[in-house]
């Protein structure tokens, strides 16, 4: 384990990182850094094996296509300093790109946080996630969460020992379409959606479908529609999971499932609809005081916590995955595929949302629910000072200063109440057994501060006020 201890580095070690850095990023990659879409690289190093060596204090073997885009962001004092953060934001990063396309955002459980871990690491090393064919073997490994074919087992010869000493994880086959319709068929409603909805407007498009504003015609209560095309999706047994695991969760601070239909080929999933917008309006246009920070964090803690019980991680706390009602509903949103209703599909991508990230995740070590409570400790400090930590940086230099220096500076905390910053220092704890639980924060002395949050509404409408966005009543 390297330590990350601050030295002063000599000219010939500053020359010796120099030297192993500047086989680290390709032209491609650096001049995209500072665009808001990262596309994937064309070309791809191939049989990394990146290693230490104690006697050069330096990284070896790091592939040639990453040499100047770790340059642009990290120093080499840095990269001297903490040399393990940078290899990790670089993993990171890296993984980030390979993966942005994909239209699935899958609830994570144990074995999908594992298999993450590996395909990190295989994209950096061999420029292929793991659930890429092995044109070898055609063999598809390590799909998060997913019924996958496998290949037949060797034969063993008779008279051997068939009982393997491995374990192996058994995998599922993939369903034919004819079969996975008929699954699709069997989770949706009969019913044609267009007799029981009357579109308004769309919120946005990406790779995963169409998100509207409807009208149910029956009540007049307005939903989110997103609207799939199943005929693009590689992996519809994803959409099928997260349907089922969606029907059975319900909570008063989650914005919930309602239903889904199938139009032919194109699957409709309807969300509950909030008429206030995403907490990030008010955030970036208002200033809020620590009773409104503190009613918003026990909202949100609640669906936290009934997410948790259920052993789902949200893994993406963040001001725009907060929902508000101007009858004073705060919800949780985007913590499954079909909940991502915001319509703005580049903010969820993992390299648009590396801010609110805790630094075990960038680390790439083994994680669990308390993650959400960092990206919650995050999100409050979003709400004090109208943006996260590191905002202003390139995606690859924020996950490094995460990854180095765990809780970040906040320029407010003088003018916070103790009861604010206890809170706050419960939430960022960087040893993950010393970070509290949402169990235990809901009874934190901060949350008793908590008023109304209809108190709200006032801020919620100067905020679309200034955003030129619509307000409740023309939705």
């Amino acid at each position: 384990m390297l330590s990350s201890k601050q030295t002063t580095p000599t000219k010939s070690t500053k020359a010796r990182m120099k030297a192993v850095f500047s086989k680290l990023f390709g032209k491609r990659e650096s001049s995209i850094i500072d665009e808001v879409e990262i596309s994937t690289p064309n070309e791809v190093q191939h049989n990394v094996h990146v290693t230490y060596n104690k006697e050069t204090q330096s990284f070896e073997g790091i592939p040639e296509a990453w040499k100047k885009l770790i340059g642009t962001a990290i120093s080499e004092d840095e990269m001297v300093n903490n040399p393990e953060a940078a290899i990790s934001a670089a993993k990171y990063l890296k993984y980030s790109i390979k993966r942005k396309e994909t239209a699935i955002k899958i609830i994570p459980t144990a074995e999908v946080i594992l298999e993450e871990t590996e395909a990190i690491e295989n994209i950096f090393e061999n420029g292929k996630d793991t659930d890429e064919p092995n044109e070898d073997n055609n063999q598809v490994i390590g799909a998060p969460s997913a019924h996958i074919m496998h290949k037949d087992p060797p034969k063993i010869p008779d008279g051997e020992n068939k009982e393997s000493p491995v374990p192996v994880r058994r995998r599922k086959e993939n369903m034919s379409d004819e079969t996975l319709m008929e699954k699709f068929r069997e989770q949706c409603s009969p019913k044609n959606p267009e007799l029981l909805y009357e579109r308004d407007h769309e919120l946005g498009a990406g790779a995963s479908g169409t998100v509207f504003i409807a009208k149910e015609k029956a009540t007049g209560h307005s939903v989110a529609i997103k609207d799939i095309n199943l005929n693009k999706q590689p992996k519809k047994e994803l959409i099928l999971n997260e349907i089922e695991v969606m029907k059975n969760i319900n909570h008063e601070n989650l914005v919930n499932f309602l239903d889904a239909f199938l139009l032919n080929d194109h699957l409709w999933v309807v969300m509950e609809l909030l008429d206030g917008g995403a907490l990030t309006d008010v955030v970036t246009e208002t200033v809020m005081k620590e009773s409104q920070i503190a009613a918003v964090c026990h909202h949100t803690l609640k669906g936290i916590k009934y997410l948790h019980d259920r052993g789902i991680i949200h893994r993406d706390i963040k001001s725009d995955n907060i929902l508000l009602g101007k009858d004073g509903s705060v919800k949780v949103t985007d913590f499954g595929f079909c909940a991502n209703i915001s319509g703005d599909e580049k903010r969820q991508t993992m390299v648009g949302t590396p801010y609110w990230m805790a630094p075990e995740v960038v680390n790439r070590k083994q994680y669990g629910k308390k993650v959400d409570i960092w990206s919650l400790g995050i999100m409050a400090i979003e709400m004090v000072e109208g943006e996260p930590p590191y905002l202003k940086e390139t995606p690859l230099r924020a996950l490094y200063l995460i990854a180095a220096n765990g809780k970040p500076e906040i320029p407010s905390w003088s003018k916070l109440s103790s009861e604010f910053q206890d809170f706050l220092n419960q939430c960022l704890q960087v040893d993950m057994d010393q970070r509290a639980s949402a169990e235990q924060l809901l009874k934190h002395e901060f949350l008793s501060k908590a008023i109304s949050t209809v108190t709200l509404k006032p801020l919620i409408e100067a905020a679309r006020k200034n955003l030129g966005k619509r307000i409740s009543h023309e939705i």
